[in-house]
């Protein structure tokens, strides 16, 4: 149930979900020809190859400009920004478990003010 004392239809849900497992693949697939097209993939070795020679140009060492020009590649990543994003949350996940106990004391506090 939620607030207002009514649980969803479950033929509504079922919708729902019947849509959005429709749709989703279609969209994933955009996405993916967006972010890792031709086009894209030409200005990303474009970028990483402006950066590395900027870097040259400073008198840095190879090493250096090497493990800089890696950092800053998975700065462009969409995949590496997930995995480091779920290396922090695995880090981090007393994090989680805390802020799902505090919402769920909110949400009981609230209950019993009505």
């Amino acid at each position: 149930m939620n607030k207002h004392g009514y649980m969803p239809d479950p033929e509504k849900i079922k919708e729902i979900l019947d849509v959005v497992s429709e749709k989703v693949p279609g969209l994933l697939e955009k996405l993916s020809d967006i972010l890792y097209g031709e086009n894209q993939a030409e200005k990303y070795g474009k970028a990483v190859a402006t950066f590395y020679n900027e870097l040259k140009e400073t008198g840095m060492d190879k090493e250096q400009i090497f493990e800089l020009t890696r950092e800053y590649m998975s700065t462009l990543n969409l995949g590496g920004m997930m995995v480091k994003w779920k290396k922090f949350g695995e880090h981090h996940e007393d994090w989680g478990k805390e802020i799902g106990k505090n919402i769920k004391d909110r949400i009981r506090r609230g209950k019993e003010e009505e």
